[in-house]
């Protein structure tokens, strides 16, 4: 998708106006309502200190959570506020603790240029989510040029991604936005080889068209997590009290016959009793788990061998852990994995982890930085690599 992105604004769209840039703070919160991760806030200043740079009365939209549509206290992007604040020492930001109407539209005349004022939660708004013409248009009133660096929000058709670039132009891509739409582009236009795909999580149902749009590109499809289950039973092995998709079980033995040696399944699991029982897990070959236990992570040589397709790769796209990271003990294969896309990185491959549980992983290992990009969008990474059009990013400009 080939969009204009703040670089192509003149100066003319952006000194002294009100840019209107729709971020991605929807970060989580603990009981004290203090920021656990403020990942996605620091990747959205570059492009706010871009525009703040260029003179732009930087104005910022947000959802935080699920409010459906109403006013809650905990769901206040305030917090957000105050953490932006401290990441711009430099810069005046202001916290609206409204969306839309007078008060917000005050707030903003009050902006002076290079000044950010940061929007209380779009979702507070009950036409946000079902985006709404009339919220649209009122949000467009809002600004004189609009951005779009919410890559994690671009899969969702709401007004404050979609519906208010139909209202206002300029609407262009931010720098985040950028980033995430080259990379994952590049990846699927015209990967350096072998071009590897590693697949986890829990449900192939949830991955099914990925892997029907990526099979037919990548040299190499590693499949891991509790997903790899449901192509077990598909090879007639025993899985215990795994998690199995017993409906897309005959899906799984067409995908096995049609990605032959593409396809890369776990050699061995690691089971335990129960999930609470990490103490308990052992490695048994794939063709051995027992009739009362689960498979909660890959086994040690299935770790050892995708870590060798890795090392062998230039590009690789990683959606989804090879177990329950979460859980000490659980973790082991899904910690190789980053590894060895860490080696990979380093002897010049290019690495991408797509958004989600799997971004979770590498931060939670230290090793975010050691990757080529970290996606801050798992749902929208995850529509983008099966092939879906973001309707987030179709409503902005075409690049000439």
């Amino acid at each position: 998708m080939n969009k204009k992105t703040i670089r192509d604004l003149p100066d003319s769209a952006v000194r002294g106006k009100r840019v209107l840039v729709r971020v991605d703070f929807n970060v989580p919160l603990d009981e004290a309502r203090h920021i656990t991760d403020d990942t996605r806030i620091r990747e959205s200043l570059p492009t706010i200190r871009a525009l703040a740079d260029r003179g732009a009365r930087v104005v910022l939209l947000s959802h935080l959570g699920r409010p459906k549509g109403k006013s809650e206290p905990r769901y206040s992007l305030a917090p957000v506020g105050a953490r932006l604040q401290e990441l711009l020492p430099d810069r005046r930001v202001t916290f609206v603790p409204a969306t839309t109407g007078s008060e917000a539209a005050a707030a903003i005349d009050a902006l002076a240029a290079g000044d950010v004022a940061l929007l209380e939660n779009t979702r507070f708004l009950a036409g946000e989510e079902k985006n709404d013409d009339a919220l649209a248009r009122e949000l467009a009133s809002l600004g004189d040029a609009y951005v779009n660096d919410a890559f994690g929000s671009a899969h969702r058709a709401h007004a404050s991604t979609e519906g208010v670039a139909r209202h206002l132009r300029p609407a262009v891509a931010g720098l985040l936005m950028e980033k995430e739409l080259e990379y994952l582009g590049r990846a699927l236009a015209s990967p350096e080889r072998p071009f590897v795909a590693i697949l986890g999580g829990a449900k192939i149902s949830g991955k099914i068209d990925v892997i029907e749009q990526m099979l037919p590109k990548v040299d190499r499809m590693i499949i891991g997590g509790a997903m790899a289950c449901t192509f077990f039973r598909a090879l007639g092995l025993e899985t215990g009290k795994s998690l199995v998709e017993e409906d897309r079980v005959d899906m799984a033995k067409a995908l096995l016959e049609r990605g032959g040696e593409k396809l890369l399944l776990p050699a061995d699991a690691l089971v335990a009793p129960a999930i609470d029982r990490p103490d308990a897990a052992r490695v048994v070959s794939r063709d051995r788990i027992p009739a009362d236990e689960a498979m909660f992570d890959v086994g040690s040589e299935s770790a050892k061998q995708f870590a060798g397709v890795i090392g062998d790769a230039r590009t690789i796209v990683w959606n989804g852990p090879m177990g329950v990271f979460e859980t000490k003990g659980f973790d082991q294969g899904t910690r190789a994995i980053a590894e060895a896309m860490a080696r990979a990185t380093k002897a010049g491959a290019t690495t991408i982890v797509g958004g989600g549980d799997s971004a979770a992983a590498v931060a939670e290992f230290g090793l975010d930085d050691e990757m080529s990009h970290v996606s801050t969008g798992g749902g929208a990474s995850l529509e983008f690599l099966e092939g879906k059009t973001l309707p987030g990013v179709a409503a902005l400009d075409d690049a000439e």
